[in-house]
Formats: C-alpha cells, sequence, structure tokens
C-alpha cells in the first residue's frame, strides 16, 4: 500500500469512527471562532469555550470587542493562559476587522494570514469551517498521527506536515480528515499517556509505528 492508497484507507476508517467531524470551538459566527482559535494556543478548547462566554456576554460583536483594550480582554481571557499576548492579538485583530473589512472576516487565504495573530493554522480552520474551502489544519494531533501512521516521516513542521498532506489527501477531505485526528488523538492515539491504545486502534494494521513496536516485541 503506498502513501495515497494508506491515506484514502485513513479517511474512510476515521469517517466510520467518527461519523461528526465537528470544530470543538464553540462558534456561531466567524470572528468568535477567529477569536476562540487564538486562545486554544496551549489551552484547552474546553476551557476556551467557557472562558469565551463572559467574553461574548460583555463584548456581543466586532465593533464592542474593537473599542475594548488589551487590557480588558486581558482581564477575562487570562484564564487560557498567555493572556497579554492573546488580548493584544485580539484587540487589533478585532480593529482590523472593523476598520478594512466592515466587521466581516475575509474569506481569502493570504488576507486571514496578515490578521494579527493569525497563522496557518488559524487561517485553515476558518477557511474550512467558516467558509467550506479545501483547508489542512496541522494541529499537534495532525502531526503526531501523521507521523506514526506514516503519512509522513519525521515531520515534525506543521507547515511541511501540511504541504505533504495536501498531496496525498483529496482537497475535500482535509478539513473534516483534521478534526477526526482530534478526535481520535484525544481518544485513541494519545500523546498523554505512555503509549497509545493500539488494541482498540482502528487503524493499527495500517500504522507504521504500531508495526514497528510489534516487530520490537518479537526481539
Amino acid at each position: 500500500m503506498d502513501v495515497k492508497e494508506c491515506a484514502l484507507t485513513v479517511i474512510d476508517r476515521l469517517k466510520n469512527e467518527y461519523p461528526l467531524a465537528d470544530c470543538t470551538l464553540d462558534f456561531d459566527e466567524a470572528w468568535k471562532l477567529l477569536v476562540s482559535v487564538r486562545l486554544a494556543a496551549q489551552c484547552t478548547d474546553a476551557r476556551v469555550n467557557v472562558v469565551v462566554q463572559d467574553l461574548y456576554a460583555k463584548y456581543p460583536d466586532v465593533n464592542a470587542l474593537a473599542e475594548a483594550s488589551p487590557e480588558e480582554i486581558e482581564a477575562i481571557v487570562h484564564p487560557c493562559g498567555l493572556g497579554k499576548s492573546k488580548a493584544r492579538d485580539i484587540s487589533a485583530c478585532m480593529r482590523r476587522l472593523r476598520d478594512e473589512f466592515g466587521g466581516q472576516v475575509p474569506d481569502d487565504f493570504d488576507t486571514l494570514l496578515s490578521l494579527p495573530g493569525v497563522g496557518r493554522k488559524s487561517a485553515n480552520l476558518i477557511m474550512g469551517d467558516v467558509f467550506g474551502k479545501p483547508a489542512i489544519v496541522t494541529d499537534t494531533h495532525c502531526i503526531r498521527l501523521c507521523n506514526r501512521i506514516g503519512l509522513v516521516h519525521d515531520v515534525k513542521e506543521p507547515k511541511k506536515v501540511e504541504m505533504a498532506l495536501w498531496k496525498i489527501i483529496p482537497p475535500e477531505e482535509g478539513n473534516d480528515l483534521c478534526h477526526r485526528f482530534v478526535l481520535h488523538g484525544r481518544e485513541v492515539c494519545t500523546a498523554r499517556t505512555r503509549s497509545p491504545y493500539c488494541e482498540r486502534c482502528c487503524l493499527a494494521d495500517i500504522c507504521e509505528k504500531n508495526g514497528i513496536d510489534s516487530e520490537k516485541e518479537k526481539l
């Protein structure tokens, strides 16, 4: 099985395992996802979903949040960690949206990258979940699983993993696959346990790392 065939098998099996492939950050407007994904850096999505409730209650739209000072924003979002830098980016980003885009989140990838605090991961998430366009979000789960399975080899830089996946994954599958990587990475192919739960993994027979570890056990 070559890497493209492996990728298609991974897609099919994870679809069966996790039929719903939704973003785990709560949002009902594009700008809210932009805020939440910035807060999610080095913080759990679950905590972000709680913290933003107070933020949006006080600042219910782009204009209101753009008027808030970074210090006012930090006072609310500090439980997410890195509060000062995150608040600064959110403030600057909302002001750009207000002043240059009429309060709307742009649907162009490069324009998104020009916004304060927005990197490739955030831009891809917006493109896929908000605008329904092809996207590959290379977060820590995606990078870990792709290396373990064998879709990439010893590639840890997010952009390099993203570029490698674009070559082997149908564009329309990328966004949902990355959401499923998150679910599988949390439930089965974990990082925080001593070893992943290979015995209940739907990818065990095609996973490169599992095969290597099995051979080691025989020695």
